[in-house]
């Protein structure tokens, strides 16, 4: 009996070690999980399933998904995407489907994670350049579709049955777009005008009542994430900072990168305090670590 309960608190020593050596990393600081260069100038869009495995697009050429090693920043094609498409983010529904914005091709593609088989879920002549998703808890999808060319933009809401609702028009260019925790608040930003807006969303994701959150003087902006106290997170394109407002639209301080074109961020680790971080100068991931999770931990 004693053999066993010495076995066992040797066990849990070994344990808390190894979970002190995680959580005693610095906050704020970043640093590199991948080599450089082992992505395309197209980084974007992290994002991890269910299961923990970690996703990036645009991994070694443009078109296809990696799948990257957490713990050792190796990656691998998960997929190539069909007809020379080019995904800019990875999203996932209730169901672990992959979902992707395919800027190239005015789609958003689906990705049967069990056998990889990709296929349209929605196509519109109407669609621009889809460029970022994020996913409610009713799995409906809610879409940035900038024109980057006449800087101009929309946004766009998918039900679950294929549907393209416009929510909005005559906007300038959409980028970053992220729910609150609630699901009650939708953040989209126009990078070119850098400006921040919010909306109110009803039961069956309306939009309403536009209102300015914040915007800034210099640099860009691209993707956008909530921590689960309902801070938004903003990667700030050319400055190499994530900036983090309170849901009041306050500052609360910057998080300096390596590199300068952060392109967008997802939160993960089980305890989802590590911010992974797409950068397109580097062409690789940085990460840093967070006092508060996100929003889906």
């Amino acid at each position: 009996m004693k053999r066993h309960l010495s076995l066992m608190a040797l066990m849990a020593c070994h344990g808390l070690s190894a979970l002190a050596q995680h959580t005693d990393r610095p906050l704020y600081q970043a640093r590199d999980l991948t080599a450089e260069n082992m992505f395309s100038v197209n980084i974007e869009g992290p994002n991890f399933d269910k299961a923990g495995n970690f996703y990036v697009v645009n991994f070694q050429k443009d078109g296809t998904v990696g799948k990257i090693n957490t713990q050792t920043g190796a990656g691998e094609i998960f997929v190539t995407l069909p007809d020379s498409s080019i995904g800019n983010s990875v999203n996932f529904n209730s169901k672990g489907d992959m979902f992707l914005p395919d800027f190239k091709g005015h789609n958003v593609l689906r990705v049967d994670m069990k056998t990889r088989k990709i296929n349209v879920y929605v196509h519109s002549g109407q669609f621009n350049q889809p460029n970022d998703l994020c996913i409610n808890k009713k799995d409906q999808i809610f879409a940035s579709d900038p024109a980057w060319a006449t800087n101009g933009g929309q946004i766009w809401r998918i039900d679950p049955n294929r549907k393209a609702v416009l929510l909005e028009t005559g906007m300038g260019t959409t980028n970053g777009i992220e729910l609150s925790p609630d699901e009650k608040t939708l953040y989209v930003n126009e990078s070119v005008q850098r400006k921040v807006w919010k909306y109110d969303v009803d039961k069956n994701g309306n939009v309403s009542n536009k209102t300015l959150f914040t915007s800034f003087p210099d640099f860009g902006l691209d993707g956008m994430k909530c921590d689960k106290a309902g801070n938004l997170y903003i990667a700030r394109w050319g400055k190499g900072v994530i900036a983090i407002f309170s849901p009041k639209g306050e500052l609360i301080r910057e998080v300096p990168l390596k590199g300068k074109n952060c392109s967008n961020l997802i939160f993960g680790d089980k305890d989802g305090k590590t911010v992974y971080v797409t950068l397109q100068d580097r062409k690789c991931v940085e990460t840093f670590r967070n006092d508060i999770p996100g929003k889906r931990y």
